[in-house]
């Protein structure tokens, strides 16, 4: 594997990328002074609050406290990781991503297989329009109400039932058909030829969350096993990982309040036809802790779509034990159960739209909870609240610390008639690119050194500002390391912005307490920061300086005491 991506790739690629540009992507900008402004794409609000500075290379909401470069704009708002952000903006520059192991790029290069996926796509859409079997696919997505323009929407494919269609198309030679291999699309025969592995089926592209074709989906049109096939596990395509439609729900920065979960592809797509375009579907499995916190990177609710049948709640069941670990503050998970006999398809077409929406039709998880218990514990004896308390217990001590998990505890306990005692709260882990989180709000006025390092990162020209400033104790003080990292590093760089100034110090154990203080804001105009930071400077050195003095008090009794005492003695 490649080493870490050098420090020097990331500084010069942050120097050429306009981030306007990069959030203009997504985020509609109007010029505001040396500044662009707009709508922040991470909250809800109708007064414009974002700002990006080109010249910081910077972008932060003063509403809710997202901030970063244009390396942290990307994964907040994209999910990407680090280095597909980095991947991302360099791929735009036409920049090779230097690393630290010899410089060059990594050892695993997955763009041919993102290519030929993209090529698989692109002919599978081309057969739906002009192979001279289409008309069995047409019929078969009129029959199901999907319009032409649908079908485009979400790239729409056909698999002729030849066991060589792709293979003679896209496998010009051997690399090319070990590829195919490679990426799920072909299966080798023993006697080295090769096949299509998706034939005489619909096909449903499955996009990553750069609308890059990572797998697919076939659906048999008439009759046959299996109804649904997949693209194996590849390089590139980890179905655990992913989740159908998201691309196009997410599309041009929409954020929508819910996420519906489905079962299948063309139930995404029928509800889309619908009106119905916040729906997504699990890729041939139940629904995992990682597909959950992708969505709940983009969206604060996600609700299970489910039949009401008791093989619908046996999965909703199981939705909800893996759900209950990710409810943070302000997450929500709830149920949509179908009417016996109906799908999402013949549901959307005989109710409409609206059946999806309306909160009257959601059941909210912990009733759902609460209720499913109810049927397993007859609560009208001892017993039965004794043993309701302990199938509830384990599944409370799922939910993260808050008020949720604290309302349910107080509802099991007002059903069960007892206070009961739930064990140690279960740590959560943060996702490596976490969603931004609005500053945490305190009554208490900022540190000295806070204030000081907030505009110092803000405004690296006020370093020489600090230059008399003698050394503090860092040993126990993260907000001394921190200033002293960042007047070293801006005396080596003078000019460096905000935004690379925060990706030098991304793997640093003090990137944390920056990020924290860059979320805070600045209640002074810019042509007050000077001052500002001059004056808490002063007020760092007379801490310092009362410092040295009571310790040089507190020395003198003792070194009077030594003097006094009779030579040749030693002191007690």
């Amino acid at each position: 594997m490649a080493g870490k991506i050098t420090q020097s790739f990331i500084d010069d690629l942050l120097s050429r990328v306009d981030i306007v540009e990069v959030v203009g992507r997504t985020v509609t900008l109007k010029k505001a002074g040396r500044d662009f402004q707009g709508l922040c794409p991470f909250h809800n609000e109708k007064t414009p609050s974002f700002t990006v500075s080109p010249e910081k290379q910077f972008y932060h909401c003063f509403g809710c406290g997202a901030h970063g470069s244009a390396i942290g704009f990307l994964m907040n708002h994209d999910s990407l990781g680090f280095v597909e952000a980095v991947e991302d903006l360099a791929g735009g520059l036409h920049l090779t991503v230097r690393y630290e192991t010899d410089g060059a790029a990594p050892t695993v290069n997955y763009t041919p297989l993102y290519e030929l996926m993209a090529a698989a796509q692109t002919c599978y859409a081309r057969l739906l329009r002009e192979h001279p079997a289409k008309e069995r696919a047409v019929d078969y997505l009129k029959h199901r109400g999907l319009t032409g323009t649908v079908a485009k929407a979400f790239g729409l494919g056909y698999a002729p039932a030849g066991w060589e269609t792709l293979v003679t198309q896209l496998g010009v030679d051997a690399t090319r058909r070990a590829q195919l291999v490679e990426a799920g699309l072909a299966v080798p025969r023993d006697n080295g030829t090769f096949y299509d592995r998706f034939r005489d089926r619909i096909i449903f592209p499955i996009l990553d969350r750069r609308g890059r074709c990572v797998g697919l989906g076939g659906r048999i049109i008439d009759t046959g096993e299996p109804k649904y096939l997949n693209s194996p596990e590849t390089p590139i395509f980890h179905k655990r990982q992913e989740l159908y439609g998201l691309h196009y729900v997410l599309k041009n920065g929409r954020r929508p309040g819910r996420v519906l979960v489905v079962e299948g592809y063309m139930d995404v797509v029928a509800l889309a036809q619908h009106g119905v375009d916040n729906a997504v579907a699990t890729l041939g499995t139940a629904t995992t802790a990682e597909q959950l916190e992708l969505i709940f990177r983009h969206v604060a609710e996600v609700v299970f779509c489910f039949d009401g049948d008791n093989a619908g709640r046996r999965a909703a069941w199981r939705a909800l034990e893996t759900v209950l670990p990710l409810l943070l503050e302000g997450r929500k998970a709830g149920f949509l159960f179908l009417p016996q006999g109906q799908d999402p398809d013949s549901l959307v077409r005989s109710e409409g739209a609206a059946r999806f929406g309306a909160p009257a039709h959601i059941t909210p998880l912990s009733k759902f909870l609460f209720d499913e218990l109810a049927g397993r514990a007859d609560t009208s004896s001892l017993d039965g609240r004794a043993q309701l308390i302990a199938l509830a217990r384990p599944l409370l001590g799922k939910v993260p610390v808050g008020a949720f998990r604290q309302l349910l505890i107080q509802h099991l306990e007002g059903v069960a008639q007892t206070r009961v005692q739930m064990g140690q709260a279960p740590s959560y882990r943060r996702p490596s690119a976490p969603p931004p989180m609005a500053p945490r709000k305190s009554g208490r006025v900022p540190s000295l050194l806070r204030r000081a390092i907030g505009l110092l990162a803000r405004q690296p020209s006020l370093a020489p500002l600090a230059r008399h400033l003698p050394a503090l104790d860092v040993s126990s003080n993260d907000e001394a390391a921190l200033l002293f990292t960042l007047l070293e590093r801006l005396t080596e760089h003078p000019s460096m912005p905000v935004g690379v100034l925060l990706e030098n110090l991304r793997d640093s154990p003090l990137w944390p307490l920056l990020e924290e203080v860059l979320g805070l804001p600045i209640l002074l105009e810019e042509t007050q920061w000077e001052a500002e930071f001059s004056g808490a400077i002063e007020q760092l050195l007379k801490q310092r300086q009362r410092q040295r003095y009571r310790r040089l008090v507190s020395e003198k009794p003792r070194a009077a005491e030594i003097e006094s005492e009779p030579r040749g003695v030693p002191p007690d």
